[in-house]
């Protein structure tokens, strides 16, 4: 299995040179140059596998310059027990008798972003091993919330790495602030910026591919990889758990081997439903993708007009993941519905980048339509669908929230799994006033104490006494300060 570049088709790297780099020299993004197929035996015999051993199985049609026993070392390592607060690391839950809700946040940092960043240390380190010895490895990341933590968390104190995360300041809400700035380990750095997750964003993308950057880096022994969703070691885990939701459907009687099914998925820079969107191009027998966007709706707006448009009002919405309007992991996509053509994509890429905008072709707007539904809930529609969740007897988050409620909208009576994508104790003050009416006047942190009270569900042990950690990162930048807070950072 090789991988090209969205941006350079002639490329051919490793899986371990493509998880070690993160991003192409010239700006395009990771793909495979073939998608593996499985057929219905393969996936009626991961049916009574563990969540551990269907990853294996997948990721080895994926990852084939690594050997069995070093993909069974990521893998055990990664989803070891205790590490999530579910045997079943990823359970999928029945919604009375609707959707069926396939809860990612078991993990560390409350957040679906750990059921890949507890894996990418491993495959990361086993990689650069191979693709970039004797350098050490610096993670950028920017983050519009759970990516940091997650990141942070997964990468603390492994040798030969730093990592460095950027958040935007008031971009986040104060349970994520806090888990980012309280953060463990020798090897980490967190800054937020003033501007919103975009400009962190761009302003990462720009480091990572700035020559003068990457020489300063290599005359001190070191090198750049990305802990985002840019990253295809980010990706390809997320393609797991998809393949698994479809066998524990079957598993639990919900649908025969051989159903389709549709999947919702919330999502602001379209990492977490590319990751479906492969798992259905492998042969999972998914019906339909179904986009779920908040009032920053320029996912929904493309996927219905087959324009990409980022000039417009930027939303600070109670589903922080999500407010975003340049939606990254959109390049691999079309460089797969334009056949390959990069051309293409270097021409949709620019204009976004001059324009803020561009319109794909009649044939990969029908492509996506082939695929593709969307739909996008407003603020005040996000709070009605936790209430009425609430009331079914399941507490979503936020962004879960978002997904329920266009799942309602477009719902085809096609058994369904929803993408449940964090802890609902990570936005307490949202989620206790949807529940209440209003949210009562008392600290955020003591928000968390009053929805355990109001609806008897327990607040997770890794949120519980967050308020009381020590603040290690507090420095906040301009966003033309980026560059050199890394080398602040790096101490070089």
């Amino acid at each position: 299995m090789f991988y090209t570049s969205t941006r350079d088709k002639s490329l051919r790297v490793t899986s371990s040179e493509a998880i070690t780099k993160g991003i192409s020299d010239e700006g395009g993004l990771f793909v495979p140059c073939e998608i593996p197929a499985l057929g219905l035996s393969d996936i009626e015999a991961m049916i009574p596998m563990s969540y551990r051993e269907r990853a294996k199985k997948i990721l080895s049609l994926y990852l084939t310059d690594f050997t069995p026993e070093e993909i069974d070392y990521c893998v055990d390592g990664a989803y070891a027990e205790g590490k999530f607060d579910s045997e079943k690391v990823a359970p999928l839950v029945n919604l009375k008798g609707e959707a069926n809700i396939l809860e990612l946040f078991r993990g560390p940092t409350c957040a679906f972003k750990d059921m890949a960043l507890q894996l990418l240390p491993y495959l990361l380190t086993t990689a650069s091993k191979r693709a970039a010895p004797d350098k050490e490895t610096v993670i950028l990341v920017a983050t519009s919330g759970d990516t940091g933590k997650a990141a942070l968390e997964g990468f603390k104190d492994v040798p030969h790495t730093r990592i460095l995360v950027f958040y935007p300041v008031e971009g986040v809400s104060a349970m994520q602030k806090r888990q980012m700035q309280t953060q463990e380990g020798a090897n980490v750095g967190v800054c937020a910026i003033k501007g919103n997750f975009d400009d962190a964003q761009t302003g990462v993308k720009k480091i990572f591919t700035d020559k003068a950057v990457a020489a300063k880096l290599a005359e001190n022994g070191m090198i750049f990889s990305s802990a985002n969703s840019i990253n295809w070691g980010r990706l390809v885990p997320q393609v797991v758990y998809y393949c698994s939701a479809y066998c524990d459907m079957v598993e639990q009687g919900r649908i025969a081997l051989g159903d389709q099914i549709n999947v919702v998925v919330p999502t602001g820079n379209f990492g977490n439903i590319l990751a479906a969107y492969y798992a259905k191009q492998m042969g999972i027998p998914i019906k339909t993708l179904i986009c779920a966007s908040n009032s920053n709706n320029v996912l929904t707006d493309f996927l219905t007009t087959g324009t990409y448009d980022r000039n417009r009002k930027f939303y600070t919405t109670t589903s922080p993941s999500m407010d975003i309007l340049i939606s990254s992991n959109l390049e691999r996509l079309l460089f797969h519905l334009s056949v390959n053509d990069d051309a293409e994509i270097r021409e949709y890429m620019d204009s976004l980048s001059k324009t803020g905008k561009y319109t794909v072709s009649d044939d990969i707007f029908e492509a996506i339509r082939a695929d593709f539904k969307a739909g996008f809930a407003t603020e005040e529609e996000d709070a009605a669908a936790i209430k009425v969740s609430f009331d079914l007897g399941y507490l979503p988050d936020t962004h879960t929230a978002v997904a329920i409620e266009v799942y309602k909208k477009l719902a085809d009576g096609t058994p369904t799994v929803i993408a449940a994508t964090a802890s609902p104790y990570k936005f307490p003050k949202a989620v206790l006033a949807a529940i209440l009416g209003e949210a009562p006047q008392i600290d955020e942190f003591d928000m968390s104490d009053e929805l355990s009270k109001v609806t008897g569900t327990k607040i997770p042990a890794p949120l519980a006494g967050l308020r009381d950690r020590q603040v290690r990162f507090d420095s906040v930048s301009e966003i033309s300060e980026m560059e050199q807070r890394v080398y602040d950072m790096l101490g070089i």
